[in-house]
């Protein structure tokens, strides 16, 4: 059953409490589509201080809008594109404090300030990237980082 986390909790419980969740709505689930769609709501009411989380699915060429949760995005984003552009092109997680000093950076929302994106591997394949966007710079460290790509191992083992 789904536990929303209060704000007495810690960021150590609170992801943990949704890395537990996030195991139990995926659990004998074999539509990609509706983990990842539990997985963008879960992480959004996980996440403070976001305003937008979600997915972009690699469709052999480009990475193509999947489910999220924020203001309507941006649909396609060519490899080495942007900051999910370029975390799926380097297949590595891409923290940016500040999106406005990243060199080709894609504003589909002109609140977010900072961004981190985690690859997606599927069969070691690049499936697509978890996008997650706050409107305060420097929102995103170490603990999120983990936390985030512990959750895209939970959706892809």
């Amino acid at each position: 059953m789904f536990v929303p986390h209060t704000a007495d909790d810690n960021d150590e419980s609170r992801f943990s409490s949704a890395l537990d969740q996030l195991r139990a709505l995926t659990e004998g689930e074999r539509s990609v589509m509706a983990n990842l769609a539990n997985a963008s709501a879960l992480l959004n009411i996980t996440l403070d201080r976001i305003n937008w989380v979600g997915f972009y699915l690699f469709d052999g060429t480009e990475l193509v809008l999947g489910p999220f949760q924020g203001l309507p995005a941006c649909i396609r984003i060519p490899l080495g594109k942007g900051v999910c552009g370029t975390a799926g092109l380097e297949r590595r997680t891409i923290v940016v404090p500040d999106v406005h000093a990243f060199p080709g950076h894609i504003a589909c929302d002109s609140a977010s300030q900072s961004e981190i994106v985690v690859p997606l591997f599927r069969g070691g394949r690049l499936f697509g990237v978890l996008d997650v966007d706050s409107p305060e710079l420097n929102r995103f460290g170490m603990v999120e980082q983990d936390f985030l790509e512990a959750a895209a191992l939970i959706l892809f083992p």
